[in-house]
């Protein structure tokens, strides 16, 4: 991958988690390792490219994160450069599956 998608994408995330991942609700933010899942797990859900088993190590960010509160805040600028059908396969790798249904940004879940 090039050293300015990787960039690109690292900035879209750090951008994600600063303001967009604030539970309005709940006074906090969603719960995991947000720097462990752009280090980990950005290069199996970005465009463009092939849907791919993500790492042991990817799997292991994804098993203490809160797919779910992350999913709720995904903005349409975001969806732009992460492919949703690979998001849902990754989470559902790593035994985190998202229901059938779940709305992730404005993409719904098959």
């Amino acid at each position: 991958m090039a050293t300015g998608s990787r960039v690109l994408i690292g900035l879209t995330l750090i951008l994600i988690i600063s303001g967009e991942l604030i539970v309005s609700g709940q006074g906090g933010m969603c719960q995991g390792d947000i720097e462990g899942l752009m280090r980990e797990c950005a290069v199996y859900v970005q465009r463009p490219g092939r849907k791919v088993n993500p790492s042991t190590a990817c799997c292991r960010v994804v098993k203490r994160s809160d797919v779910r509160c992350a999913c709720d805040r995904i903005t349409a600028s975001v969806q732009k450069m992460i492919d949703m059908d690979k998001v849902v396969h990754v989470t559902a790798f790593c035994g985190k599956p998202l229901a059938h249904g779940t709305k992730c940004g404005s993409y719904v879940v098959p």
